[in-house]
């Protein structure tokens, strides 16, 4: 709660702050909150009857120093939580459920996010200075893990469904099988993420004194181009998933609304949290970045600049939003699952880390539930 209050007091400052600057956006970039994303701001005509001339309004764009304060203390919440799943996880050699590896897998991916933070926050602050290799390896790095992301929810939608509502533990028991699914998913997110990498360039802008790190497009297929990648975005990374999970999660409570089963009901609390706080995060983004798409591509007509005005504004408050997702699992992990708690206990224990009455007082279930068969079969996020 505390981390939730800093960010919308950190946000309110950014656009009270971008309100007495007042960015001037023009044709081109507007730079300060959104070079290191895909999504771009590009000059747009309004249809005022006459001929179609370019926006320039005052745009209240970011603070870059609280900016570049907001990302680095979501990539140390990100990078201390994630290392934490991680490490319960790997250290937790017998009784590994298959949404355990996928959830291992999700922190992965969510830490591979985070540790490009940094370099967005300094180029949010100075603009880039990491030369041209980095701007492409990061800008993939960043592009496969929220690909990578995105697809291990929809794996873990379908794996609680095989396991709960067909009661079938092939396909949800058989580790082997899950970590080629895993291979599967980090081997498409790497493939999805490449046209990116490969048109994201350093380059100068002359117009605002810096470098930049921005895909290089030039002619007239360059807004289609971009277009056409918001589209794939939005449907493979992310409302496409979303359907998969809604359909699988759909069925799961029903069958759990039936059985009565205690033991699966909990089972459900954790992913349906891990659920929830995606489609929080990333909704609101992807929502705005739609409407954004439906303008550039003159699907949806745009009367005034002022309308164009607060889109960009949501934009660069529901990013921000979407950024900190990245942080947000490892604190429903501990607040919810029982049994990460529990493990993450006994293992600060086992290693001499804390005492034997401080791990009891805090330790919540029988101790014999971990061993038992039934909680093998169930995730130790639970």
């Amino acid at each position: 709660m505390k981390l939730q209050l800093f960010i919308i007091s950190a946000l309110k400052y950014l656009v009270l702050t971008s309100q007495e600057e007042g960015q001037l956006v023009t044709e081109g970039f507007n730079l300060d909150n959104d070079i290191f994303s895909s999504i771009y701001n590009s000059t747009i005509g309004v249809d005022d009857g006459e001929a179609s001339a370019p926006c320039s309004v005052k745009l209240p764009g970011f603070s870059s120093l609280a900016l570049m304060i907001i990302y680095m203390i979501v990539f140390l919440f990100s990078l201390v939580g994630n290392s934490v799943v991680v490490y319960v996880v790997c250290w937790m050699k017998k009784g590994r459920a298959s949404t355990d590896i996928y959830l291992m897998h999700l922190a992965m991916a969510d830490l591979l996010f985070c540790l490009t933070l940094p370099f967005w926050a300094v180029d949010a602050h100075s603009g880039w200075i990491f030369g041209n290799f980095l701007c492409k390896v990061l800008s993939g790095f960043q592009e496969a893990s929220l690909y990578s992301g995105v697809f291990l929810l929809a794996c873990i939608s379908v794996d609680r469904y095989f396991a709960i509502v067909r009661a079938t533990r092939v396909l949800s028991s058989h580790h082997l099988l899950v970590k080629v699914v895993c291979s599967v998913v980090w081997l498409a997110a790497g493939i999805l993420s490449l046209p990116v990498a490969i048109r994201r360039e350093s380059m100068q802008a002359e117009d605002l004194d810096q470098t930049i790190c921005y895909e290089n497009l030039t002619g007239e297929s360059s807004n289609q181009w971009r277009v056409s990648m918001r589209v794939l975005r939005h449907t493979m990374g992310f409302f496409l998933p979303l359907v998969v999970m809604a359909v699988c999660y759909g069925w799961t409570m029903v069958t759990l609304f039936h059985t009565r089963n205690q033991q699966k009901q909990k089972a459900m609390r954790v992913i349906m949290a891990v659920v929830l706080a995606f489609i929080l995060c990333w909704m609101p983004y992807n929502i705005t970045v739609l409407i954004d798409t439906l303008i550039r591509g003159k699907s949806l007509e745009v009367e005034t600049c002022e309308t164009l005005y607060r889109v960009e504004v949501m934009q660069n408050v529901t990013q921000v939003l979407a950024f900190l997702h990245c942080a947000v699992n490892p604190v429903l992990y501990a607040f919810i699952g029982e049994k990460f708690r529990n493990q993450l206990l006994l293992s600060l224990y086992k290693h001499g880390l804390i005492s034997k009455r401080l791990q009891m007082a805090y330790r919540k279930g029988s101790v014999n539930s971990v061993g038992s068969v039934r909680s093998r079969n169930t995730s130790v996020t639970m």
